[in-house]
């Protein structure tokens, strides 16, 4: 057992405490000077917090760190979303990572094209038409989270008329594979995963009879023709790709307009070059990470950052540190729209390089223009944004906003 240091309980270090919610970075610096590579008792399940950035990289693309799914004892109450995660390629290692994620993107990546940039377009406006006569509005639940679930939904082939559950579905879900998760998230997520199973299984017998154009219906194409991927394993990408398409996009538009709205400069200068869009999507994945955190697992004894990981022990990786970690990134508490070259974490690195970030970046570049140029006079209607209550994941729960002259 590694020796136990006292700077996490010292500093309070609490992932659900208030104040690391509202801003965990100055925690991670602390833990940074004292060592990037950090073994602490105070988060339970207790094991290596990785802060530095090299560090971070290095774990993320070594093979010796694995991905592993750690949950509660099993209890018939969640025992069906113990197995749809099982089937995940969010808990695989190689092979069947490889082959899970080849046959996905293979279905995925061809529908990431212009007609699904103007779908974004056209379902951002609508959402902004809903509330412009207001003047005022959530721009979590008005329109940072519906944009995404829509778009999932539609880039999946859910059928219009069933979009609207998709976000119930997507905030049950994403807390079952967060840091947080209780015995009581996972029980509502496995009441949840029976609904999703019977849902799938509905939606492939149609697709199989009438298939159109899109994921579903290529997923099942790709496990027919190769008979690579089985039923269990499609339910749940199909499950992981609503959690992962929605779970993201929000996190990085909220976000992004949050550290926009509160650095009036940056925003006048996105206001003046639209064109810095791109590099402006960027800084926001690095500046407020949208995954905070993720796991790794050492499956044998390795040494990183002069220190001995030994087997079975856990890490985690905080993407959130690592994408401020002054050594790579200069005055890293500062948002810069125009940061180049910005080597930022945000989605992972390695093969679980996060599958959707080529969407992610799209919606993002789609959402916050269509926002800056619709609403000329946005400001904030609070100073104090109340943030979620996640680990591994860095979101708001609101952020009321209001575009009157």
């Amino acid at each position: 057992m590694p020796s136990v240091s006292k700077v996490g309980e010292r500093l309070g270090l609490n992932p659900l405490s208030p104040p690391f919610l509202e801003n965990p970075y100055p925690f991670y610096h602390e833990l940074r000077a004292t060592s990037p590579v950090h073994w602490l008792s105070s988060v339970q399940p207790e094991g290596w917090f990785i802060t530095g950035y090299k560090e971070a990289a290095a774990i993320l693309k070594d093979a010796r760190f694995e991905k592993r799914m750690r949950i509660p004892q099993i209890s018939q109450a969640y025992e069906p979303l113990v197995q749809i995660q099982k089937n995940m390629m969010l808990f695989q290692n190689p092979p069947d990572h490889t082959r899970l994620r080849t046959l996905t993107n293979k279905a995925l990546s061809p529908f990431i094209t212009g007609s699904l940039q103007l779908y974004i377009e056209e379902t951002a406006q609508e959402l902004l038409a809903q509330v412009k006569e207001a003047g005022t509005m959530d721009l979590i639940s008005d329109f940072a989270f519906p944009l995404p679930v829509l778009v999932i939904a539609k880039l999946l082939g859910v059928p219009a008329e069933d979009r609207a559950q998709f976000r119930e579905w997507a905030s049950v879900m994403v807390r079952t594979i967060d840091l947080s998760r209780t015995a009581t998230t996972l029980s509502a997520g496995g009441e949840m995963a029976y609904k999703l199973i019977d849902y799938f299984h509905c939606l492939f017998t149609q697709r199989r009879k009438h298939p159109q154009d899109d994921v579903i219906s290529a997923l099942l194409a790709v496990r027919e023709q190769e008979d690579k991927m089985n039923e269990e394993e499609l339910v749940a990408t199909c499950i992981l790709l609503l959690v992962a398409g929605h779970e993201t996009t929000v996190n990085l538009v909220g976000n992004g307009m949050l550290a926009l709205l509160r650095h009036p400069d940056q925003l006048h200068k996105l206001r003046e070059a639209p064109a810095l869009i791109s590099t402006a999507v960027e800084e926001f994945l690095r500046y407020e990470s949208p995954t905070q955190m993720t796991v790794r697992f050492a499956a044998e004894d390795v040494e990183i950052g002069n220190v001995l990981i030994r087997k079975d022990e856990q890490m985690y990786i905080v993407l959130g540190a690592a994408n401020r970690d002054p050594s790579v990134f200069p005055k890293p508490d500062q948002l810069d729209i125009t940061r180049n070259p910005n080597p930022h974490l945000a989605f992972g690195a390695g093969i679980h390089f996060c599958l959707g970030a080529l969407l992610a970046r799209m919606e993002a570049r789609i959402a916050i223009n269509t926002l800056l140029h619709q609403l000329p006079y946005l400001h904030l209607e609070s100073v104090t944004p109340q943030w979620r209550d996640l680990v591994g994941f860095r979101g708001l729960q609101s952020l009321p906003i209001s575009f009157m002259e």
